[in-house]
């Protein structure tokens, strides 16, 4: 019953995530979300490296695109210097935003993966469309009220579970 919340993958960080590794388990897209994902929450913009990061999984044939529950213009300022698609206001853990990146990169389902920090909208978002999970550790645990109250439920589903060091 409780599967729908199991990630297929948890790693520490978006960095632990090599464009060789997705390539060697068929993923050709990523779904990324934003906050505690890529940054910490107040962080307005991506830095240099995960500015080439985004370039590097680009030029490895990996599509990109942010699935934001954020609004947009915190997405759209976030994605511009990244040069990539996005969702914003996407209502994860419901479908329509990740059918809409899935749409975007014009792939199949099981070529896709949407990496997250939460268990309640990223994983079970990406496994009630039906594509990859990956899980990652929160960036920052310094988060809004209702964020920190969330990860008091997810302790029990996470509970001595490793994270790997990379993908």
């Amino acid at each position: 019953m409780f599967d729908i919340l199991k990630p297929d993958i948890m790693v520490k960080s978006i960095y632990s995530i090599s464009p060789e590794g997705l390539i060697r388990k068929k993923i050709f897209g990523l779904i990324l979300d934003i906050d505690n994902t890529l940054v910490a929450t107040h962080i307005r913009k991506p830095d240099d490296n995960l500015v080439s990061y985004i370039k590097a999984l680009k030029e490895s044939g990996i599509k990109v695109t942010i699935v934001s529950n954020a609004r947009k213009e915190r997405v759209e300022e976030f994605c511009k210097s990244l040069d990539i698609d996005y969702v914003y206001k996407a209502l994860k853990p419901f479908s329509r935003g990740f059918n809409l990146a899935i749409k975007k990169m014009n792939l199949p389902r099981e070529n896709v993966a949407i990496v997250g920090d939460q268990l309640f909208t990223d994983i079970l978002g990406g496994n009630l469309s039906k594509i990859h999970t990956i899980l990652i550790k929160p960036i920052d645990l310094n988060e809004p009220f209702p964020v920190r109250l969330k990860r008091i439920f997810e302790k029990p589903f996470l509970y001595n579970k490793p994270y790997d060091d990379k993908l």
